[in-house]
C-alpha cells in the first residue's frame, strides 16, 4: 500500500490514517487509490471490527489536489473529473456501508471531499481547532462524495444549501452546535480520545452495529411499513449471533458482556 495512507490493525481496531501532511493530506490519484483500497480491505477483513480515519498533520484532508487537478484539466478538460467515479464515490460508499462502525477523528481542517469522507462516517469526534468547509463552489463545482446526501440529514435542506451555496470555515463549536460532529476535545486529546471511541465500538456487537447501519440507510429512503419489515428480517438475523446470547447471558447474570463480534 502507498505510503500516503498508513493503515494498521490491532486488536480488531483498523486506524486508516491519510499521511499526506506537506499537502494537508490534499487528494493525488495516489493518496485516493490507496484510500479506496485500505477501506475495501477493511470491510473484508473479518478480524476487523470497528475503523478510525484521521489525518497526520494540521489537516484532515483538504480535498482534491488542485495542483493535480490543474494539470488534468489541462490535458483532458473535463474528463479529469472522472475521478468522482473512480475514487470519490467508492470511498463514500466504502465509508457509509462499511459493515462495521466507522469514527472520524477530525484533526485538522476538513474540506470538499475531506469533509464528505467525514460526513460518511459514522461517528465524529474532532478538535477544537479543526473545522469544515464544503469548498465546492468556490471553485465553480457541485458536491461530490455524497455531500448532497449526508449534509442535509446531520443539519436539515436549509442550513446544507446555505453551506454548499456560502462555503465558509465552520469552526468545532459551531460544528458541534449545528449536529456535524458528536464531540469536540482539545486538540491535544483528539488522538486518544477518537481511538478510544472507536476501541469501544471494536468491543462491541459488530453484527448489531451493521444490521444498525442498514437499517438507519434503508430507514431514510423508505417507508414505516417497509422500515418495519427491513426491522424484522434484521432482527432475525441478529438474533441468531453469538454476541446476542452471550449479551443475554450476562445481563442475566449481572455480568459485563465480553463479545465476539460473532
Amino acid at each position: 500500500m502507498s505510503d500516503t495512507v498508513r493503515y494498521e490493525v490491532n486488536e480488531g481496531l483498523a486506524t486508516v490514517t491519510l499521511n499526506r501532511p506537506d499537502a494537508m493530506n490534499a487528494l493525488d490519484n495516489e493518496i485516493k487509490n490507496a484510500l479506496r483500497d485500505a477501506l475495501q480491505q477493511a470491510a473484508a477483513d473479518h478480524q476487523v471490527r470497528a475503523v478510525l480515519l484521521t489525518g497526520n498533520g494540521r489537516a484532515f484532508c483538504v480535498g482534491q489536489d488542485l495542483k493535480e487537478h490543474t494539470g488534468f484539466l489541462e490535458r483532458s478538460g473535463g474528463s479529469a473529473l472522472t475521478t468522482v467515479e473512480e475514487h470519490y464515490n467508492p470511498i463514500t460508499l466504502a465509508l457509509a456501508g462499511m459493515p462495521k462502525p466507522v469514527v472520524a477523528g477530525v484533526n485538522g481542517v476538513a474540506a470538499g471531499a475531506g469533509a464528505g469522507f467525514a460526513f460518511a462516517c459514522d461517528h465524529r469526534v474532532m478538535a477544537d481547532t479543526a473545522a469544515f468547509n464544503t469548498s465546492f463552489a468556490g471553485v465553480a463545482l457541485t458536491a461530490d462524495s455524497g455531500v448532497s446526501w449526508t449534509l442535509p440529514r446531520l443539519v436539515g435542506p436549509s442550513r446544507a444549501a446555505d453551506l454548499l451555496l456560502f462555503p465558509r470555515n465552520v469552526k468545532a463549536d459551531e460544528a458541534l452546535q449545528l449536529g456535524l460532529v458528536n464531540r469536540v476535545v482539545p486538540a491535544a486529546e483528539l488522538a486518544a480520545e477518537a481511538e478510544a471511541v472507536a476501541r469501544r465500538l471494536a468491543q462491541g456487537p459488530t453484527a448489531a452495529y451493521a444490521a444498525l447501519k442498514e437499517s438507519l440507510a434503508y430507514g431514510s429512503s423508505h417507508s414505516l411499513a417497509e422500515t418495519l419489515a427491513k426491522e424484522c428480517e434484521l432482527q432475525i438475523q441478529v438474533g441468531d449471533s453469538a454476541d446476542h446470547r452471550i449479551a443475554v447471558e450476562a445481563f442475566v447474570k449481572k455480568e459485563e458482556p465480553r463479545f465476539t463480534g460473532r
